[in-house]
């Protein structure tokens, strides 16, 4: 009897289960899914975990498929030349193909202070424990938001909701994604929940002490808590593997996110860097990749030809407290558009892509090959623009015989 072909997804986040639903299409191919948590993190509910809303977990039984196996460990090494993953816990797996997915988390700041005085929130481990901080903080007590992108928004505005003497630091601009008139509908709402918003060259957070935050413009501010939510990175795994990632430490792959120094190996999700162009760090960009990640594996496979990544986006949603929020609509290469959907219909439509995501997981696991995607239509002009040619290098078949 034919011995099956091993894939091994390393990262059980979005990308990851999605990749590994995805594979189970053929009965001769065994998925292992390594990820160091029992538990699936949603991570874009972190900052309802903050506010304790929510767990910010899901069991795994809820959205990977029954065939696939879950190594709850972490991988320490990607053996490309053998064709294994070492493990922390001990030993190795071996595969015949590997999908990389191991995600996005903080970046490591350059703020002198800032490391060891500011709280992270880009991991579950991260949220739990300022989550603790918080709880156990005097609801007087001032807390600092440094940074401006969603997940800055979305936790200033949780904490604010709750009654928290909260403020903003955006270093620039408030929701640098945003439109112009979707900023001013989030601002509008900030001020309603009493966060004071700080924006401007003067804005920019300069040292973190114990109880204090400076600013670029002189001012000093006292802050019992200050949480860190500005840069993201990814894990080193690959870059200490002797893999070839961009200058962020994603991995680099070509168009149908085959890595580029080894067929074998397909990136998916936030550690990936398709061409050196990588997608918006995000869950609407994780499924899709982590689908056309499987999808190219499925085409090795069988002996055929991957195709390029063809992925477009629809917007930004951004919960501001429990019963409002924003949806910021954009073109297909994620431009934001004029057009917004503010306040109680926001919120719900949050809460609705927040259940949504997980749904499509669970439909993936129980019929694989159904999810689908919006289509982009600039990526393929705009990588011919840049290198004077298709912008598309794919390598060719490589089947693991059966």
């Amino acid at each position: 009897m034919s011995e099956k072909i091993d894939v091994v997804v390393v990262g059980g986040g979005y990308a990851g289960v999605m990749a590994a639903n995805r594979l189970t299409q053929r009965d001769d191919v065994a998925v292992t899914v390594i990820n160091p948590r029992a538990k699936f993190v949603e991570r874009i509910r972190l900052h309802q975990l903050v506010g304790g809303s929510d767990d910010a977990v899901a069991e795994y039984g809820d959205v990977l498929g029954s065939d696939v196996r879950l190594v709850v460990d972490s991988v320490t090494e990607i053996d490309a030349d053998g064709h294994r993953v070492v493990l922390a816990g001990g030993g190795a797996v071996g595969y015949d193909y590997l999908i990389y997915a191991v995600g996005s988390g903080s970046a490591e700041p350059r703020v002198p202070g800032a490391a060891e005085f500011a709280y992270p929130i880009a991991s579950l481990e991260q949220a739990q424990r300022l989550g603790q901080v918080i709880d156990a903080a005097p609801m007087t007590a001032p807390v600092t938001v440094v940074g401006a992108g969603p997940t800055g928004i979305e936790t200033a505005a949780e904490l604010a909701e709750q009654g928290r003497n909260v403020t903003l630091i955006c270093g620039d601009v408030l929701g640098p994604y945003l439109h112009p008139r979707g900023r001013r509908s989030v601002a509008k709402r900030l001020a309603t929940l009493g966060v004071t918003v700080l924006e401007g060259p003067e804005a920019k957070v300069i040292e973190v002490a114990r109880d204090v935050v400076r600013l670029s413009g002189g001012h000093t501010l006292h802050s019992a808590v200050t949480i860190w939510t500005t840069g993201f990175g990814v894990p080193d795994l690959a870059l200490r593997s002797g893999l070839s990632t961009d200058t962020v430490g994603r991995l680099l792959t070509d168009e149908s996110l085959t890595s580029i120094d080894d067929p074998h190996i397909v990136a998916a999700g936030d550690s990936a860097a398709p061409s050196n162009l990588p997608f918006r760090m995000s869950c609407q960009a994780a499924g899709p990749l982590g689908a056309h990640a499987a999808d190219t594996v499925l085409h090795r496979i069988a002996g055929n030809h991957p195709t390029p990544i063809d992925l477009g986006f629809a917007g930004q949603c951004i919960s501001l407290g429990r019963h409002a929020g924003i949806f910021q609509f954009a073109t297909k290469d994620d431009t934001a558009k004029w057009y917004h959907l503010p306040g109680r219909p926001g919120a719900k439509l949050k809460e609705f892509v927040c259940n949504h995501t997980i749904k499509q997981l669970a439909d993936e696991a129980h019929k694989p090959g159904s999810h689908t995607w919006a289509k982009g239509d600039q990526r393929k002009q705009f990588l011919q623009d840049r290198t004077g040619d298709a912008g598309v290098t794919m390598k060719g078949p490589t089947r693991v015989q059966s």
